[in-house]
């Protein structure tokens, strides 16, 4: 399945449930006790790409105030979830180190890739802006860290949860009961083919992260130059 088709079927199956009312709510991002942490690969859209769905958060924000919206110091491109978030999960489990220099061993070889923000898709618990990769470097880039993990005997979840294949950003997440539900399903319709911009990925950082990629929650482990 295509990327575009996987974010089309995405969308229906929401949108279905948004017409019905149907939002699930995030039980866990207003809870203090939260301690799901983990590791991640991960990229950061361009200034200009996250001043134009800053300007998509507002709106929306306009029609369900009431939820929550990563702001831009959080916006990212998840390129492989290491060790998925799970409670208690501490950096004195393993050597962070080790995984440092395995990725900058991997990405000192890889090219900088383009990624195509456009349009929106939507699962029942978020609203995501959708991720085009305009070759395949992603791909490739993703499969030798795979490879290369595969290889060792380093903690990693890779592909546990599914293996992911796309380049979405998460820019909402439902958190309390959607006050206007036809305002906001018609303003996400309006953005369904939107252009949010294609910026160049030259730089990945590998974090500790909460499960939302909050900055205050975020330690940076590494960054890395690529090609």
């Amino acid at each position: 399945m295509d990327l575009q088709t996987h974010y089309n079927t995405l969308w229906e199956k929401s949108r279905a449930g948004f017409e019905a009312g149907s939002f699930k709510l995030d039980p866990w991002i207003d809870n203090p006790a939260d301690d799901r942490l983990g590791i991640t690969l991960l990229a950061r859209p361009s200034c200009e790409v996250r001043e134009r769905i800053r300007a998509f958060l507002d709106e929306l924000q306009q029609v369900a105030p009431e939820q929550y919206f990563y702001p831009d110091t959080d916006l990212h491109i998840t390129i492989l979830s290491i060790i998925s978030c799970t409670a208690s999960f501490t950096l004195s489990a393993v050597k962070p180190a080790d995984y440092v220099q395995l990725l900058e061993s991997i990405t000192h070889h890889a090219s900088p890739f383009e990624i195509d923000i456009n349009g929106i898709t939507a699962s029942p618990e978020a609203v995501m802006v959708q991720g085009f990769p305009l070759d395949n470097s992603l791909q490739m880039l993703r499969e030798s860290i795979r490879a290369a993990f595969s290889s060792t005997s380093l903690l990693q979840s890779l592909d546990q949860r599914y293996t992911l294949k796309t380049a979405h950003a998460t820019v909402l997440r439902f958190r309390a009961p959607v006050q206007q539900p036809e305002k906001l399903l018609r303003l996400l319709e309006n953005y369904r083919t939107y252009d949010f911009g294609t910026f160049e990925v030259e730089e990945l950082e590998v974090v500790y992260n909460d499960w939302y990629q909050r900055a205050e929650k975020v330690k940076v482990l590494g960054r890395f130059k690529l090609g």
